[in-house]
C-alpha cells in the first residue's frame, strides 16, 4: 500500500504557500487605477479637462506606443524634438506636464489599460451606496477572495481528513496494524500550518493599518458656511493667491480673514449662479449662506454699515501634516513653482473641499524624485531661485544631464522635511 500522507502534506503546503504569496501580490501590486490617482489624476480626469486634457482616446490620438511612453516619462525630450501633436497640445494648455523617469512600461500600461476600460461616472442618489455602475469594488474584491481561499482550504483539510480514513479502511481490509487517524484539529502539521497563515495574514493587514495612521486622504468635513472653491476658484477664476497670499509669502497657506470675503461680498449680496448641491444631494441656498459671512463680520447688509457684532468662523482644518513634519507653502508655490492641484486636486472643481492626496511621506518623496527643477538660462527664462547650483546648470548646458530633480539638489535629506 502506497502511503499517500507525504505526497499530500507536500501538495497542500505548497498550495497554502501559493495562496498566501497570491493574496499578498494581489494585495502588495499596483493596478492601473492606483497608479493613476497617484501620478496622473492631481492634473487629469478621464472623461473631462482639468488642469491638462480628459485622457480618454489618448492611444486614439497618439498611435505610436513608443512616443506616448516617452512623453508621459519626460514631455520636455519629446517637446525638444518638435513632435507636431505634442507641440501642438502644449501651445494649447500652456502647461508642462510632471516629468516620471522612474515609470515602467508595465506600470504605463496599467494606466492606459484604465484608461481604456473606465466607464464615465453615473449620478447616484443622495442614499445610493453602491457603485456607479453596479460593480464591486475594491475592497468587495478582496472580501470575496479572502472567502474563496478560506473555503478553498477548509476543502483542501476536509480532503486529508477523508483520505486518511480511506487509508485506515484500506489497511484494515488487508490486515495491516494502523492507528487511528488524528482528527485535523490535534494535527500538528495543520495546526502550525493555519498559525502560520493566520500570521501572514494579520500581520499584513496590521502593517497595513499602522501605515496608515493619521493619513485623511478624502477627509470632507461639512464647514460652518458652505464656501464652494468651484463657484469661486472655477466659475469666477478667482485667483488662489487672493485668499491664501501667504502661501506665496510664509510657511503657511492660512484660511482668510472675514475682511477678505467682505471685499467682494459688499457689493455681492446674493447668489444668482447655477444651483449648488451639498454631497448628500441637498440643495445649498448660496444668498443665505452669503448673509452668514454678514453676521460673522457683524454687518447689516440693510443699513450698509458694521455693527461690531462680530463672530469668529469656526472652520475646519482639513489638510494635516504631523507636527515632527516641516512644510513650507513659499518653498513649493513660489520657488519650486508647484501648482495647487498638485497637491490639492481638481481644486477648481469643488464645491466642498476634500483633502484628494495622501499626503504620506512616499507621496511626497516620489514627488521630490520625478519633479524637476527649472533652472534660469541663457535667455532669462526659468527659476532665479536655483542659480545657487551652478554646477547642475554648468552639467546641463554641457549635455552631461538633460534635467536635474528637487532630490538632486536635496530634496530627499530628513532635515529638509522633519524638525
Amino acid at each position: 500500500m502506497i502511503d499517500h500522507r507525504p505526497i499530500v502534506k507536500r501538495t497542500l503546503l505548497s498550495a497554502l504557500l501559493i495562496v498566501v504569496l497570491s493574496f499578498g501580490n494581489k494585495m502588495a501590486a499596483q493596478d492601473g487605477k492606483a497608479l493613476f490617482d497617484n501620478n496622473c489624476a492631481s492634473c487629469h480626469n478621464v472623461f473631462k479637462d482639468m488642469t491638462g486634457p480628459a485622457l480618454k482616446g489618448i492611444e486614439d490620438r497618439v498611435k505610436d506606443k513608443k512616443l506616448l511612453h516617452d512623453w508621459i516619462r519626460n514631455n520636455q525630450k519629446v517637446l525638444a524634438t518638435g513632435e507636431p501633436y505634442f507641440t501642438k497640445l502644449y501651445a494649447t494648455w500652456k502647461s508642462p506636464m510632471n516629468v516620471f523617469p522612474n515609470i515602467t512600461d508595465p506600470e504605463i500600461e496599467a494606466i492606459l489599460k484604465y484608461i481604456r476600460e473606465v466607464k464615465p461616472p453615473v449620478a447616484a442618489g443622495p442614499n445610493s451606496d453602491n457603485a456607479p455602475d453596479g460593480k464591486m469594488g475594491e475592497s468587495d474584491n478582496a472580501i470575496m477572495y479572502g472567502v474563496l481561499t478560506l473555503i478553498l482550504a477548509v476543502v483542501a483539510f476536509v480532503m486529508l481528513q477523508v483520505n486518511s480514513n480511506l487509508r485506515k479502511l484500506a489497511d484494515d481490509k488487508e490486515g495491516i496494524p494502523s492507528g487511528e487517524p488524528i482528527p485535523f484539529y490535534r494535527n500538528k502539521t495543520y495546526i502550525t500550518i493555519f498559525t502560520l497563515f493566520l500570521f501572514v495574514v494579520a500581520g499584513f493587514f496590521f502593517a497595513k493599518g499602522a501605515i496608515g495612521l493619521g493619513r485623511m486622504k478624502n477627509y470632507q468635513p461639512e464647514q460652518p458656511i458652505f464656501y464652494s472653491h468651484k463657484v469661486h476658484a472655477g466659475t469666477n477664476q478667482i485667483n488662489c493667491l487672493y485668499c491664501h497670499g501667504s502661501a506665496w509669502e510664509g510657511k503657511h497657506a492660512t484660511i482668510p480673514s472675514v475682511n477678505v470675503c467682505m471685499n467682494c461680498h459688499l457689493t455681492i449680496n446674493e447668489y444668482t449662479g447655477a444651483p449648488i448641491f451639498r454631497e448628500d444631494g441637498t440643495e445649498v441656498n448660496g444668498t443665505a449662506e452669503i448673509q452668514k459671512i454678514y453676521a460673522a463680520a457683524g454687518y447689516d447688509p440693510k443699513a450698509k454699515k458694521y455693527t461690531g457684532n462680530t463672530k469668529p468662523i469656526e472652520w475646519i482644518k482639513i489638510h494635516s501634516l504631523p507636527d515632527h513634519v516641516y512644510f513650507n507653502h513659499s518653498q513649493h508655490v513660489r520657488a519650486g513653482k508647484v501648482q495647487c492641484q498638485t497637491c490639492h486636486g481638481e481644486i477648481t472643481a469643488m464645491h466642498e473641499v476634500y483633502q484628494a492626496s495622501e499626503l504620506s511621506m512616499g507621496w511626497c518623496v516620489n514627488c521630490h524624485r520625478e519633479t524637476k527643477v527649472d533652472f534660469n538660462n541663457d535667455k532669462g527664462e526659468g527659476n532665479k531661485f536655483y542659480s545657487i547650483y551652478e554646477k547642475y546648470h554648468s552639467e546641463i548646458k554641457a549635455g552631461k544631464r538633460d534635467s536635474v530633480t528637487v532630490a538632486d539638489i536635496g530634496g530627499l535629506e530628513c532635515q529638509k522635511c522633519h524638525y
